[in-house]
């Protein structure tokens, strides 16, 4: 069963709950999983932000502006 087919039969059923919690309970699911999906969606970078981002990164790092390790094990605990 392909998944367009596996949605009309979730939907079919669902429309014959009588529970209110079910209902709720599926609601809760949906925005779940809709939440999740929609924090995956990102933009790439592009080539030059990349390289942007990594020139930054060793200028910091051989200007001691970064943390180790063990600070953000710290901070966190």
């Amino acid at each position: 069963m392909n998944l367009e087919a596996r949605k009309i039969e979730f939907v079919k059923e669902f429309l014959k709950l009588q529970s209110e919690e079910a209902v709720s309970r599926l609601e809760k699911i949906l925005r779940k999983e809709k939440k999740a999906s929609d924090e995956q969606i990102f933009e790439p970078m592009t080539q030059d932000e990349l390289n942007k981002r990594i020139d930054q990164s060793e200028s910091d790092f051989r200007n001691n502006r970064f943390k180790g390790s063990s600070e953000l094990l710290a901070k966190y605990k």
